[in-house]
């Protein structure tokens, strides 16, 4: 009988465990003032339980053990399903107050890309979002992201449209905790910078584990996160922890020079910067900070000196020139390219064929 009970039960809704003893009992040929003398629980206690007005507890499905013959487990575990479901549709109800919020989020793209998971009620698309941001609510959401002292609000970018950058982030710090990293060494992430810097020279294919697996022996976390609607922005750096750094870049604009000038930008606030800023890159917004890390991956990819004697000369507006010049420096020309047309030196239109776009996985 206790083997019919353990294995066979299947609910097909969660009930009142009360229910379920009370089929016991029928089966058993027992009334409840018999089981209230056999456990020595008032016969009150278990007509509540039976009537579902009470749960049951762990010592009492012990003494519902050794009475009937079926394990305390089983009541323990049908009372916690039966009380998680009313936890749940309490949870639910309170959900429906916060859908207007749910509209801010780009739900859609985040399906598409496989953030969260495709479903069609809105509460369970609005439980789908919190637990991605790792909230209990929208609430906690504004508590996280919107803190008035917080440093993402220091960014035009994100106060322009905090719901999706906030989802942005939230996915750079996801894809972050996947990459075991070992404690921040700035020399070793120096050392890493330069061997990297002669893999501008390579694709995707080539660049992105030796990226990846280098900066998090120094003790950086890169990560790529494709653009979102909304979210104008190129790259993020912040400290996760002491130890940790996080590298955050959105390929935006898919030109290999602006993702390799984007990423020792962010590379330059690491070295440079303290640990307790966040730097989110968009267009138009500069500062002091901003300027330094700009100086810093200028002058790491193409150093002042090397950058006057080519300009000197004359003659970079050739593409040889321009090869020439990268081969030289071990880098590709798409930085040369980027260079001078920031620079004011070659019109944008100019020579984008030495300027890769970059099409993989990164953008995926």
């Amino acid at each position: 009988m206790a083997n019919k009970w353990i294995n066979e039960y299947a609910p097909t809704e969660v009930s009142h465990p009360g229910g379920t003893l009370e089929d016991a009992l029928e089966e058993r040929g027992m009334t409840q003032a018999q089981l209230a003398e056999r456990t020595g629980r008032p016969k009150k206690t278990i007509n509540e339980i039976i009537k579902g007005k009470t749960g049951i507890t762990a010592e009492t499905a012990i003494q519902l053990e050794r009475v009937l013959g079926i394990t305390a487990s089983f009541w323990i575990q049908r009372q916690c399903q039966y009380d998680e479901s009313i936890a749940r549709q309490n949870s639910k109800s309170k959900l429906t107050n916060h859908l207007e919020w749910l509209k801010k989020i780009p739900v859609r793209e985040m399906e598409k890309a496989g953030w969260i998971q495709q479903v069609e009620e809105p509460t369970e698309i609005l439980n789908a979002v919190l637990s991605f941001f790792g909230v209990n609510s929208p609430d906690q959401w504004d508590v996280v992201w919107q803190n008035p002292e917080g440093a993402y609000r220091q960014s035009p970018a994100f106060k322009k449209n905090p719901e999706a950058n906030s989802v942005w982030l939230r996915k750079g710090e996801l894809e972050s905790e996947k990459i075991k990293c070992d404690k921040y060494n700035q020399a070793l992430f120096h050392e890493a910078l330069q061997n990297l810097r002669s893999y501008t020279r390579h694709g995707p294919d080539k660049f992105e584990s030796a990226m990846v697996d280098q900066c998090a022996e120094a003790g950086v976390a890169v990560v790529f996160v494709p653009p979102l609607r909304g979210v104008p922005v190129y790259g993020v750096t912040r400290w996760l922890t002491p130890e940790k750094a996080l590298i955050q870049l959105s390929l935006r604009g898919g030109y290999e020079d602006i993702f390799w000038f984007t990423f020792f930008h962010e590379a330059g606030h690491i070295l440079k910067h303290g640990k307790k800023d966040i730097f989110i890159e968009s267009d138009g917004f500069t500062n002091d900070k901003e300027e330094e890390a700009d100086q810093f991956a200028s002058n790491f990819l193409i150093p002042s000196i090397e950058w006057k004697r080519f300009i000197t000369a004359g003659n970079f507006r050739t593409k040889s020139a321009v090869r020439a010049f990268a081969n030289d420096l071990d880098i590709s020309p798409a930085i040369v390219v980027g260079r001078l047309q920031h620079d004011s030196l070659l019109p944008y239109t100019h020579m984008n064929d030495l300027r890769n776009r970059l099409r993989c996985k990164l953008n995926q």
